[in-house]
């Protein structure tokens, strides 16, 4: 492409039916096919260099243990599924032969592909100069550089994004050839992620408005049929009933709980704020650029704007009103490549201003890279490399020490519910170990234990407990007072003296006999003779 639009005197206006100019876009140069080479690069080495080597989250779990066999009625992974997400992950471990290396080899490929995508966005819409800068302010953004580097879906749903917000883009200007492959991409993208389809529907929608109703009708039907032919595999694999039935257990439990419909509103002012935190965290310095283009009185192209708002207004409402927590800041990422091309064009605009010295200038941007990448490594959040890097020596110390303590013969363990360290990481990375999952889940059938054993999950209606004698608590992470909170509360439930401790590498191992499991899962109680091992 040229970074500079030539008209052609025919086709559809942006309202569909008038015959105004429709901006029409020549190949790339060899400039811009350099600058883009030099960002895939840049995003390619950054992510590796830092990539983790556990998986990161429950969630990393989840999917790894589906890569063995795809069940969201017992979380291989968590509903809605991530269907094609796993699939292409079991292509990807048939090269790596390591679930988590196979599934970063995503993040870093999509992540690739993403900074790619908002080059060509930006590109098409401001020109080379703000596409480079779009590029860059991706590439040096730590809430997407962490993603590139772990085992989580929320990289692959901002390539998505981003490709599906171009093809969007041209079928908006009447390129009406953009049609099919906007409507299938949207469709493969839902099976990547379900809330894609959410996120990104509207965009597309809005598209079909520059279309006749006979193209519309095609693009339509595109989705449909691409949506299908993930989702009745899908259903057929994870048994139909039991997969709704899951999933509308995971919603009743955790998200439709703090929705506005049935909480106080200040819950949706409390995850507004949380936007503009996770908007800081995911820019770093570029975040004062839209503040400085407001300044700076930088004029709006308006049909722009309305296409960027209608791209990213879905998910801004979703996650105010409906459901975010800070530790899923990665759903915000979906929004980061509109984002990044409007920032390109601040940043281009700023560059070319005549006013400051070019010596002060790259100064100023390699400085703002340089806090960027401090930020990614050194802040105090979840998704920096240090805390991953702690999390990480953490769980090598109580996966190498809790052997040492307890045989996998004669002692369980038992698993907290959490993002990290918790009963998911204990089954995986314990594999020997049976593993259930404090607390019990309600599901339509009653109360059930998750169980682990040899990297399989069933549900139980008891604690199986023939032939154990023992259980240990596995730690939570040190240095959190949520954490150490909760482990005190978990305790308090046991008759005083029931638990013996043992600190091994600053961490506590509370160790009970199995009899005494009732007073965690009163209506699970251990049955004698009920052990069953891998179903």
């Amino acid at each position: 492409m040229t970074g500079q639009p030539y008209y052609s005197p025919e086709g559809r206006g942006f309202d569909g039916f008038s015959t105004h100019p429709v901006v029409v876009r020549r190949d790339m140069n060899s400039r811009q096919v350099l600058d883009a080479a030099i960002l895939i690069a840049a995003t390619a080495l950054t992510r590796f260099v830092f990539r983790s080597h556990y998986l990161y989250d429950i969630d990393s779990v989840n999917f790894a243990l589906a890569l063995k066999r795809f069940d969201p009625t017992v979380h291989q992974p968590h509903p809605p599924g991530y269907f094609l997400y796993v699939y292409l992950g079991r292509l990807a471990n048939l090269i790596f032969h390591d679930a988590n290396a196979a599934l970063i080899a995503i993040s870093i490929v999509f992540s690739c592909g993403a900074a790619a995508m908002i080059y060509v966005l930006a590109d098409d819409w401001f020109g080379r100069n703000a596409a480079s800068f779009a590029g860059l302010i991706f590439v040096f953004s730590p809430l997407a550089w962490f993603h590139g580097t772990v085992a989580l879906t929320y990289i692959v749903e901002a390539f998505f994004s981003a490709l599906t917000g171009y093809l969007c883009w041209r079928m908006y200007c009447g390129a009406a050839r953009f049609i099919l492959p906007g409507a299938v991409v949207v469709g493969v993208a839902a099976g990547f992620r379900p809330s894609s389809l959410l996120l990104l529907g509207p965009v597309l929608l809005l598209s079909f408005r520059s279309t006749n109703r006979k193209q519309a009708a095609a693009g339509v039907g595109a989705l449909t049929l691409t949506l299908l032919a993930w989702f009745i595999p899908m259903i057929q694999i994870s048994g139909g009933k039991a997969y709704f039935s899951s999933l509308v257990s995971l919603w009743l439990t955790v998200p439709s709980r703090g929705m506005v419909f049935n909480s106080s509103v200040w819950n949706s002012v409390a995850r507004a704020g949380v936007i503009v935190g996770i908007y800081f965290l995911c820019f770093g310095c570029a975040a004062i650029l839209p503040f400085w283009r407001r300044r700076a009185g930088s004029s709006v192209d308006r049909r722009k704007a309305i296409f960027t708002w209608f791209w990213i207004a879905p998910g801004l409402l979703f996650f105010t009103f409906i459901y975010l927590k800070f530790v899923n800041s990665g759903y915000l990422l979906a929004l980061a490549p509109p984002v990044c091309a409007w920032m390109g064009l601040w940043a281009s605009s700023w560059y070319a201003n005549p006013g400051v010295s070019k010596t002060l200038k790259v100064l100023a941007i390699g400085g703002s890279a340089a806090v960027n990448t401090m930020i990614f490594i050194r802040a105090p959040v979840y998704c920096s490399y240090h805390e991953v890097r702690r999390f990480e020596i953490e769980l090598e110390n109580i996966i190498r020490v809790l052997p040492q303590i307890a045989s996998p013969r004669e002692t369980m363990i038992v698993g907290l519910d959490s993002h990290f360290l918790g009963y998911r990481h204990a089954g995986y990375y314990l594999p020997d170990y049976l593993t259930v999952q404090f607390p019990e889940v309600q599901l339509r059938l009653g109360k059930r234990v998750f169980a682990m054993q040899y990297r399989n999950t069933w549900l139980e209606g008891s604690i199986p407990a023939a032939s154990i004698h023992n259980f240990v608590i596995f730690p939570l992470p040190l240095g959190e007072r949520e954490y150490s909170d909760y482990m005190a509360l978990v305790r308090k439930r046991f008759p005083a003296g029931e638990l013996r401790t043992m600190v091994r590498s600053g961490h506590e191992f509370a160790i009970g006999p199995v009899a005494d499991l009732g007073v965690l899962f009163p209506t699970s109680a251990p049955l004698a003779g009920s052990l069953v091992y891998g179903h």
